[in-house]
């Protein structure tokens, strides 16, 4: 079946996942399918290779989920209630499921009590992206030559940052950044925290995970972009090697996307009729 909206050629993308120096296995999971502009990392945590259970479950059913309904269903509308468009509907949704999924998971299986896993998505669609998150895992963006973070952490430092304990340059310098208030798996239900935002031509945006921001700077982030931007293979790359050189203590992921083309959402024949009459 043709897919309903495709965005080939208007987003070069790429991705890597390291193990890191100190970790013996790779707990980070990620995806992306830069046709429909969906792009996915998940951080695990738990006992035994629990983790990457659980991260691996988040990725692969929030792929799917996005993948079928975008091959089913047109994608236009918006939910009065929420104010997200359908496709925010569609990747929030999925990102519950997938929180149902390994939770039952954990119930059930002996050596996965107990595991859960942060996430962060974004889902390109009609000149915006839509971000979705739960946990300390993050998307920034670099415009001309701003760069900013996008998510805000569910995490115990942001929520100290937030009620003024800490600026935002001293939570760099804490040590203990890692305890999250919010991640898939660990309850039946979750909060997903979910935004959707412009886009222009041009933009970089950066998922990772925080063995990314625990070892690299936001401002060595944004150097290492304008440095090797025309090449985001090589963007990659040095960023992992910066989080290994700085210690590598747990595993690094990172998915860039740079829009190069503005993708408006075609409008089906009830939206254009309805057009004609607003």
């Amino acid at each position: 079946m043709a897919r309903y909206l495709s965005l080939k050629g208007k987003l070069r993308s790429v991705g890597v996942t390291d193990t890191g120096r100190v970790r013996e296995h790779n707990e980070d999971a990620i995806s992306w399918d830069a046709d429909i502009g969906l792009f996915v990392l998940a951080d695990g945590m738990g006992g035994y290779n629990a983790g990457e259970v659980a991260s691996g479950i988040a990725v692969k059913t929030i792929m799917n989920l996005v993948r079928e309904a975008y091959d089913m269903q047109e994608l236009v509308g918006t939910d009065k209630s929420s104010g997200l468009s359908r496709p925010g509907i569609i990747l929030r949704d999925a990102i519950a499921r997938a929180n149902k999924i390994i939770h039952q998971t954990s119930k059930t299986q002996e050596k996965c009590e107990g595991m859960g896993t942060t996430v962060v998505a974004g889902l390109f669609y009609d000149n915006r992206v839509i971000v979705a998150h739960v946990g300390d895992s993050r998307m920034y963006r670099l415009r001309a030559d701003r760069f900013e973070q996008v998510t805000l952490d569910h995490s115990l430092l942001q929520e100290l940052v937030d009620r003024g304990f800490y600026t935002p340059e001293e939570a760099q310098r804490v040590t203990n950044k890692n305890y999250v208030t919010r991640a898939l798996g660990v309850e039946p239900t979750v909060e997903v925290e979910i935004h959707e935002h412009p886009v222009q031509r041009g933009d970089y945006l950066v998922l990772c995970s925080d063995g990314l921001t625990d070892m690299v700077e936001d401002e060595d982030i944004h150097l290492t972009i304008s440095t090797f931007g025309a090449n985001l293979d090589t963007v990659a790359k040095q960023l992992v090697q910066l989080a290994n050189d700085n210690g590598g203590r747990d595993n690094v992921s990172v998915i860039l996307a740079q829009v190069t083309e503005p993708f408006p959402a075609r409008k089906g024949i009830l939206d254009r009729i309805l057009g004609w009459f607003g």
